[in-house]
């Protein structure tokens, strides 16, 4: 029988059952057999008339997509994004393209902890950035930026003075009396930011004053040479107060506050290990030749001064809108945006507070002084920790006199002239000759210390007394005279910064105090900032105060404080204040079994000393901090705590650096 004539008799069933009941359609239901091959139909209550079409069967729903799967695929896509940018060396690019993949993982509308496979591709990421960050590392110091300082500017930008009426009044007169060779006014807009400097801007221009003493003298020559007013150098306190590594809000960097797109279009490099931007001498060039067109452009220093502050485009539009070329009519008519319509007033009113030093109080400052200098052309990369210990100087130092290098190593494949202290430059070449050139991002030079052995400078640079003492020619078991120089052969990719560590098995968990950030507690820690980002899920700097942490000791598999010398170094007594040499003791097994509950750093850096040291536990102890030197490290080193050492030194208590000497109390 055919499934139609199924149907009909189904249909014709149906009828009959109305008028006979239930009673009866059971009868005749159970004389209906249908034949061993037929597919009863799905809905047996429906009535098919006998010239209806048959119905198509209706296609099967495609599967929903699963939401995990898409952030997954979401989270790739901008990984992918962030390596190609990585590898054509855009660097910002990069890191927002991989701050993107976290986020689509970390903020999804599927919680991260709820779903192992959304937690493997977060682990996937960590790891990815991790070993794109390693690389980094040999060629500079990866993701790892320098500091930047606030531009004054934006808090200056956010303040609405009163005008005071003598202030104003005083002023009036003073501009009159004042010799620049810019265009001076006097208005409310002026006097309102004359009134703040004077009082709660009073600490930004006073810093600023004395900092400009560094390059003033550079300024005006350039300024002069590239035929622009010299009074314009005020134009850098407003923006920067001198300050190189000035970042606003906007992202406009140095003391000239250049934007990216107008950096390249006057000749700054910007690249993986330097942006020009911060280079006080080529960004003033660079700013004082965009000033010189922008004059050229409106013919009027105020709309060029604007034009430098939110772009050329947006002034011409405003001049277009309502026919004048004057700042001051622009700035009645609202035309221009805030931060500019300030912009101006606050640059006149620094050049005439200035200008008339001693009328506000300002004639008393120090100066500060240009450092003298040696400038040394380079063509190869080369760590700034090698650099200082063959000038002999600090890394901070160094930094200071290079603002533009970005990071810790000097540009690869390009030239640069790299500044020295006066008197160290001859010094610095003659050393770093010594070094094969491919070497010298990893290699270090060493000045030996009281007590210390090829055993205990190999430990620290994570090297081999054998290949220190083959470099420079000395026998394994030779004894080092004080203040000897080393050349240090560090293997590649075993740098005293990333080491060979292995952790403890059992984590520690650290409360986070005020102040704290992911590189200050991994300093405390002595591990790396990636480690905590990777234990913790972390991705920026900044902490939540009352946040835990989750930290693993690290444990060296070649330290000395946790594996027992087999030849210690001669331990030798000096007069406090000089460098106490160190007493290496066995660490106690049970210290690597930490407490959960424990949330101070103190588990973290606590070893109990050995029965034959008791005795010097409780002695004074003065240590003349050396380069690489941590909080963390000295207090392994003196079986104390990093607490300890903050309370005993508390001018200390945050940043040491090399040729501190501080107190340990043992």
């Amino acid at each position: 029988m055919s499934t139609f004539r199924v149907a009909v008799a189904i249909s014709l069933l149906g009828a009959t059952l109305a008028v006979t009941g239930c009673e009866s359609a059971d009868k005749k239901r159970a004389k209906f057999t249908p034949p061993p091959n037929a597919t009863p139909p799905a809905l047996t209550n429906v009535v098919h008339k006998p010239d209806a079409a048959p119905v198509p069967a209706k296609a099967p729903e495609p599967p929903k997509p699963d939401a995990v799967d898409a952030l997954i695929a979401r989270a790739q896509d901008e990984y992918k994004k962030g390596v190609a940018n990585y590898n054509a060396g855009h660097l910002e690019t990069a890191k927002d393209d991989f701050d993107r993949a976290f986020n689509i993982l970390t903020s999804g509308p599927v919680d991260i902890r709820s779903d192992e496979r959304l937690e493997r591709e977060f682990d996937k990421l960590v790891e990815g950035v991790n070993s794109l960050e390693l690389v980094a590392l040999k060629q500079g110091d990866g993701f790892t930026e320098q500091r930047s300082d606030p531009a004054p500017i934006d808090e200056a930008n956010e303040v609405t003075f009163p005008v005071d009426p003598s202030v104003k009044a005083q002023a009036e007169v003073e501009v009159k009396q004042t010799r620049s060779d810019l265009p001076l006014v006097m208005n409310d807009h002026v006097a309102g930011f004359i009134s703040y400097f004077s009082n709660r801007g009073r600490t930004t221009i006073e810093r600023g004053l004395v900092r400009s003493g560094r390059y003033r003298e550079m300024i005006l020559r350039v300024l002069k040479e590239e035929g622009v007013p010299q009074d314009l150098i005020y134009l850098a306190q407003a923006e920067s107060g001198f300050l190189p590594l000035a970042v606003s809000r906007a992202g406009a960097r140095g003391m000239w506050q250049f934007m990216a797109s107008r950096a390249n279009g006057y000749g700054l490099q910007r690249n993986w290990w330097l942006d020009e931007r911060q280079d006080p001498e080529k960004a003033t060039r660079a700013a004082a030749r965009h000033l010189k067109d922008l004059y050229n452009q409106f013919g009027d220093w105020y709309l060029a001064m604007a034009a430098y502050n939110s772009g050329p485009g947006n002034v011409q539009r405003a001049v277009q809108r309502t026919g004048y070329a004057d700042f001051w009519e622009l700035y009645r008519r609202n035309v221009l945006p805030k931060e500019t319509r300030n912009y101006v007033p606050i640059i006149v009113a620094v050049t005439i507070m200035a200008k008339n030093a001693e009328r506000y109080g300002l004639d008393d400052l120090r100066m500060d002084e240009a450092p003298p200098i040696d400038q040394v052309t380079i063509r190869y990369p080369v760590d700034l920790r090698l650099v200082a210990e063959c000038a002999e100087t600090t890394v901070a130092n160094l930094q200071d006199l290079n603002p533009s290098l970005l990071r810790m190593t000097t540009p690869k494949d390009q030239e640069f002239t790299l500044n020295l202290p006066a008197g160290t430059g001859k010094r610095f070449e003659q050393i770093i000759a010594s070094i094969p050139t491919d070497k010298r991002v990893w290699w270090r030079y060493h000045k030996v210390q009281n007590g210390e052995s090829l055993d205990t400078i190999a430990r620290r640079y994570r090297t081999t007394p054998a290949s220190i003492a083959e470099v420079n020619n000395l026998e394994d078991e030779a004894e080092l005279l004080r203040d000897a120089r080393l050349v240090i052969p560090v293997t590649p990719g075993r740098s005293i910064e990333e080491g060979a560590m292995q952790y403890s098995k059992r984590p520690t968990y650290y409360k986070v105090r005020k102040g704290d950030t992911v590189a200050s507690v991994a300093d405390d820690f002595g591990v790396t900032v990636s480690a905590i980002r990777k234990w913790n899920r972390l991705r920026g700097n900044a902490l939540r105060r009352g946040r835990s942490l989750k930290i693993y000791r690290p444990v060296v598999a070649d330290d000395p404080i946790v594996v027992a010398s087999a030849r210690k170094p001669k331990t030798i007594k000096v007069a406090p204040a000089k460098l106490q040499p160190v007493n290496i003791v066995e660490a106690d097994e049970e210290d690597d079994e930490e407490l959960a509950t424990d949330p101070s750093p103190k588990s973290a850096s606590t070893r109990k000393p050995a029965p034959e040291h008791a005795a010097a536990t409780k002695a004074k102890v003065y240590h003349k901090v050396r380069q690489g030197d941590t909080l963390y490290s000295i207090a392994i080193e003196y079986n104390t705590t990093v607490d300890n050492l903050r309370r005993d030194n508390r001018k200390y208590a945050k940043v040491i650096k090399p040729g501190d000497v501080i107190l340990v109390r043992r």
